[in-house]
């Protein structure tokens, strides 16, 4: 076995290696760029090597920085993890040339299963069943209409070398298949230096379903079951969950086994992923073959009880599996939320900063103790004060729960994302409480169409409908008494004008577009000693008790006897005096008052925000690459306007209306911040 290996990543993935190497005995090197240098991978891990600047291609993309950081620590292995480096047949080859062992398989294949094109013929040759389409490099954007219109729209535009979301576009008339494919290579040769693009019909109402494979140098595969990887947004993956609550055991079975038929076809060693695309009727069709650990592998090692990551080392180390297709076993139901570094009410846009507060909720699962199960489990790369920059994706962490069923692992997950605490940057949990809640997901009724059919006007606080908004005002009203109890219990206040704390309230609800109709609320029997209190509003009683400490952004407790997970926020949003309550997806913004507080408060006029509707803002953080309009130039709505790279995607600002350019306010290359203006109509 190894006595140290180095970790060719970053991020949760690097610190999800680390954890299983060090309960193995396995010393690890961590590599970072300029911009980790603080970064949780580093901390943990035994060494660190720093192999350059911010931008990955000048530092984890950087094969001889990476070999030399292996000679120079005496890393006899390395673990590429996802992403960057770890589907690189060159790279996996020279390291293996070197003399080091790449804890993944073989050169050969990934050659012949990383490129997208290469591994369709491979796989029909192999008897798998392969998706119509053209499986040779397109060369120009008018072929790749031509293309198109002959295979019958929609079609699926993809680079060969893409993966991730990268480089993938669908296409449901000429337009768009024009510009998909331009956007495709333009994708594919920043994130992976190679712009080669095939198109194949796209699947309409799919799901998309992955089997998890195992193999080892001694000839045996196995597959441990599915994941449902359906609910997508653009092309990546949001929810993930194992088993699927689609297929049939016959499904599962015949899937499996072609999977494992192609991996034996390449002589694959280590973790893979055949991820197929099936129809409504069970039907389904081989997508591509991940020659890496994915990204979603918890939910697999929940309902197996395996720790996939253990078997890659102790696999590249030359031993046999230990165990056999008869002895995988798949207990319970395991769901995986990505909780990813952008803004959902602005068109999940990312967020990058510094997270003020990162408190995940309580672990009862840990990555690196598979006996552990039916409980709750984050894997992540960041910590309390960590930077998320702009280089690299916007995945921060991810959480995931194991149930006894699927209704189980569903509650676990709803209550876990509640506790969820994140600070200074804008999360997904918001929108990932909506999809656990919304009727079609719980009942399994979905497929990779749901999040653009469900929310295709974006998503908006309107799509977290809470099922009883009084809860909402009454935990409101229950924490701002606990902190007039405090003020009140302050000594030294001059006689008659102490602080003095009365049972009737006013809760103001904060929108967007104004200021909600004054609810009264009656706060009765608080116990400063128990945290307890009754609170009546909307006609309804809600004994509330809790040891929230004041202060703190969590708070849990039992109302009316069950427990419940929120979050709390003061002096947030448009007025300093707010408080701020979100729980199950659901944000309240709002003002508690006396009733003669909420009588004058009535009084004060709303000063409206300016009017910006004749600027182009950037809507992120990110690297101005293009401006596709000029001053004096007439634009219609919806034309391109300018292009954002931000977190390895490029975002396409367009129009929203027709007009004339009067001012070109950014340039090119520039690096813009939020709500910047770059051009100005006229």
């Amino acid at each position: 076995m190894f006595t140290k290996i180095l970790i060719a990543n970053r991020g949760e993935i690097a610190c999800r290696v680390i954890l299983t190497a060090r309960k193995m005995g396995i010393k690890t090197v961590a590599v970072y760029s300029d911009a980790d240098k603080d970064a949780r991978h580093v901390e943990l891990a035994d060494e660190a090597v720093n192999i350059g600047p911010a931008p990955s291609r000048d530092s984890y993309l950087q094969a001889d920085k990476i070999i030399a950081a292996c000679k120079q620590t005496g890393a006899q292995a390395v673990h590429p993890g996802y992403g960057f480096l770890s589907e690189n047949a060159g790279f996996a080859k020279r390291v293996e040339e070197e003399g080091i062992i790449f804890i993944g398989p073989k050169h050969y294949s990934i050659a012949a299963m990383g490129d997208k094109i290469e591994s369709k013929k491979l796989a029909g040759a192999a008897g798998v069943n392969c998706i119509p389409g053209v499986n040779d490099a397109i060369e120009t954007a008018e072929k790749a209409v031509e293309i198109a219109k002959g295979i019958g729209y929609p079609v699926m535009i993809k680079a060969s070398a893409g993966g991730g979301g990268k480089g993938l576009r669908v296409a449901f008339n000429d337009k768009e298949a024009l510009e998909g494919f331009t956007s495709c290579r333009n994708e594919a040769r920043n994130s992976f230096g190679d712009d080669r693009v095939f198109i194949e019909k796209f699947v309409e109402e799919p799901r998309h379903i992955e089997i998890q494979l195992l193999g080892d140098s001694h000839g045996n595969v196995i597959y441990l079951n599915e994941r449902e990887c359906s609910i997508q947004r653009r092309h990546q993956k949001v929810i993930e969950e194992a088993p699927s609550p689609f297929i049939s055991e016959a499904t599962r079975k015949a899937m499996g086994e072609q999977a494992v038929a192609l991996a034996k076809a390449v002589k694959y060693q280590s973790a893979g992923t055949v991820e197929f695309v099936v129809g409504k009727d069970q039907s389904f069709y081989f997508l591509e073959m991940n020659t890496r650990l994915q990204v979603e592998h918890p939910v697999t090692e929940c309902i197996t009880g395996l720790d996939l990551v253990e078997l890659m080392i102790r696999v590249a180390a030359g031993e046999k599996l230990p165990l056999t297709q008869a002895e995988v076993k798949r207990d319970g139901w395991a769901i995986e939320c990505r909780i990813n570094a952008e803004d959902p009410f602005r068109s999940f846009l990312p967020s990058t900063g510094r997270l003020v507060r990162f408190q995940p909720p309580k672990e009862t699962m840990f990555a690196a103790d598979m006996s552990q199960t039916h409980g709750v489990r984050v894997d992540t790369g960041v910590q309390d004060g960590g930077e998320i920059p702009m280089f690299y994706d916007s995945m921060i962490a991810k959480l995931i729960v194991h149930g006894k069923d699927r209704q189980d692992a569903i509650a676990k997950m709803r209550a876990a994302l509640n506790a969820f605490v994140i600070r200074g940057i804008s999360s997904n949990i918001p929108f990932q409480a909506a999809l656990l809640a919304h009727p079609k997901f719980v009942a399994g009724d979905f497929n990779t169409g749901f999040i653009a059919e469900n929310y295709s006007k974006g998503f908006h606080a309107e799509d977290v409908p809470h099922d009883d908004p009084n809860f909402l005002l009454a935990l409101a009203a229950y924490v701002n008494r606990r902190l007039l109890g405090r003020a009140a219990g302050i000594s030294g206040q001059l006689p008659g004008h102490g602080v003095t704390v009365s049972e009737q309230f006013v809760v103001i609800g904060l929108g967007a577009d104004g200021e909600n109709s004054p609810q009264p609320v009656l706060v009765r029997d608080f116990q400063a000693e128990s945290g307890s209190s009754a609170v009546e509003t909307g006609g309804k009683c809600y004994e509330i008790c809790s040891n929230w400490h004041l202060g703190g952004a969590r708070i849990r407790g039992t109302v009316n006897g069950q427990p419940f997970a929120a979050q709390v926020e003061r002096g947030v949003g448009r007025n300093p005096l707010a408080i701020r309550i979100a729980h199950n997806g659901t944000r309240l913004d709002a003002l508690v008052l006396s009733p003669r507080a909420a009588e004058l408060h009535a009084l004060m006029p709303f000063k409206a925000a300016p009017d910006m509707s004749r600027y182009v803002l950037s809507p992120m953080p990110g690297l101005l690459v293009e401006v596709a309009v000029q001053v004096g130039q007439k634009v219609q709505a919806g034309e391109r306007v300018a292009v954002i790279e931000a977190m390895k995607m490029e975002n396409v600002l367009f129009a929203v209306a027709d007009g004339v350019v009067g001012k070109v306010l950014a340039a090119k290359g520039e690096s813009l911040t939020v709500d910047q203006p770059i051009v100005e109509f006229v």
